[in-house]
């Protein structure tokens, strides 16, 4: 049945009389405002302008990257006690929750893209504890393209469009990463089995980066955090996803919604691994270096807590889209490392966030801590209050917010490296290609005949000279790795 009318449609709720957005009430839906039946529509419909200037600005600008993703509420429930490690208010005892939420991504691709395309996925919590938002802003790979935040703006370019067919391209993808042969383990990842998730609930997550864990004496470790999922790892070889992309391009966000409706709530384990500081000097490659891991066998998993997430948004916008995440929304407790790429990554989120929301961000309800209190005042949408009357700066003698002159509480108060101001570049040596070699050589035939197969996909669309170039880095890491690569590309007709 078509209904024509009202009066025709099921019951509902009634919810109320419309009206424009400062509340006045509607008398017409459905006809402007015009100077007779046949006459033109007249400026003084408040509201028409209201409506469409709404609509026109409906769509806020597109995360750069990250750009599609699902999200779902949920908590973080305390399982294990690290005490000894930090001071962290929501970790301080077992059994203790605290609110989250947690958004998923893929990388590289747009907000309409395929979300079963070979990218990286991000894997962003947001824990709403009694100090603060705490956001671990990590992906689903423990690793990273790239070691320094000044070549994140031209790595982000090569995986976008050419800027002049519009195009996707080869050339720029594999010309960026065989001039950066530091990215080869994080693309053996990427290209590997584990390249394509089946959907977000099936994924691990990590901080990537080295972060700190810190006593209010000051004292401190290094750690790295894992989510790992209670549903198991399950991954699409590359005819699946390929497939899937034509057939339901939004795959991995509903197989989240539905998961979380029925009542099949996904969780995830969380450890940390912990370096102490006198053995930072120990190890074989730097710490703060993200294209590395640290060995479970030398520092093991030590369990912390379980996410669950068991709750979908009610709308999208106001929860997904508008949700921003940034690793320097810290707790007293979690700190920074050296990590140069953590270390741009501090400015750039909340920047993109000042950009895509506005300078008052953290006062979207997604967004907002349990409490806050600062002189910070005015800007665009300034809606909890502006502070009302008092004082927006301090030391003032008139109340409000002041510092707590908690020393440690944050940042650990020693600095562990030390050295001469400049553009220190990393040398490049064998142990930038040793634990790629090392997780090439944990594959069985299989998977290493697929891996070469992924890559010479995408590889022989590049020109012969970055051909070469890349097939010269995977030999690198292993003589078997880069043949293999070289014979696939040959099949594709390649003449390398």
């Amino acid at each position: 049945m078509v209904y024509q009318h009202p009066s025709d449609a099921p019951e509902t709720a009634n919810q109320g009389v419309l009206t424009t957005s400062n509340g006045n009430p509607v008398k017409s839906n459905q006809n402007s405002t015009t100077a007779g039946p046949m006459g033109p529509v007249l400026i003084q419909d408040f509201h028409l302008i209201d409506k469409l200037a709404h609509f026109d600005r409906e769509r806020i600008p597109e995360r750069v990257v990250h750009a599609k993703g699902a999200g779902a509420h949920g908590y973080f429930e305390v399982t294990h006690d690290i005490t000894k490690y930090t001071d962290a208010k929501f970790l301080n005892k077992i059994g203790k929750r605290t609110p989250v939420f947690t958004r998923f991504s893929t990388v590289g691709g747009e907000a309409g893209s395929a979300d079963t395309a070979r990218d990286p996925r991000g894997f962003a919590v947001k824990f709403y504890t009694e100090e603060g938002n705490w956001d671990m802003v990590g992906n689903n790979t423990p690793v990273f393209f790239i070691r320094d935040a000044v070549k994140f703006p031209d790595f982000i370019h090569t995986q976008k469009r050419n800027p002049q067919t519009h195009l996707p391209d080869m050339d720029m993808f594999w010309d960026f990463l065989s001039l950066v042969p530091e990215s080869v383990h994080q693309l053996t990842i990427l290209m590997s089995d584990r390249g394509i998730p089946d959907g977000y609930r099936h994924m691990n997550g990590y901080s990537g980066h080295t972060l700190s864990l810190v006593k209010n004496d000051g004292s401190y470790v290094w750690a790295k955090w894992h989510f790992k999922t209670d549903q198991g790892i399950k991954c699409f070889h590359a005819p699946e996803a390929t497939k899937l992309a034509g057939e339901d391009p939004n795959y991995a966000t509903r197989d989240l919604f539905n998961a979380i409706e029925r009542g099949d709530h996904p969780s995830w384990s969380v450890y940390v691994q912990i370096v102490k500081p006198e053995d930072v000097e120990k190890l074989d490659f730097d710490l703060f270096d993200i294209t590395k891991v640290l060995p479970h066998k030398d520092f093991p998993l030590i369990p912390v807590g379980k996410m669950v997430l068991n709750r979908n948004p009610e709308n999208y916008f106001a929860e997904v889209e508008q949700s921003a995440f940034s690793p320097s929304h810290m707790v007293p407790g979690i700190s920074v490392s050296p990590d140069r790429m953590l270390q741009g990554r501090l400015f750039s989120y909340p920047d993109t966030h000042r950009h895509r929301l506005g300078v008052n961000y953290t006062q979207i309800p997604i967004n907002s801590p349990l409490s806050a209190s600062n002189h910070q005042r005015d800007g665009y949408m300034t809606v909890n209050g502006n502070g009302g009357k008092l004082p927006n700066y301090e030391p003032n003698s008139f109340g409000g917010p002041y510092q707590n002159n908690l020393s440690g509480a944050t940042f650990p108060e020693a600095v562990s490296v030390s050295g001469i101001i400049g553009s220190h570049p990393y040398v490049l040596s064998d142990v930038d290609f040793r634990q790629a070699c090392s997780l090439y050589n944990l594959m069985n035939e299989g998977e290493k005949n697929r891996l070469a197969s992924n890559i010479a996909d995408g590889l022989h669309q590049a020109k012969l000279f970055i051909q070469k170039r890349q097939v010269a880095i995977f030999r690198r890491v292993d003589s078997d790795y880069g043949l293999r690569v070289e014979n696939e590309l040959k099949k594709r007709g390649s003449s390398i």
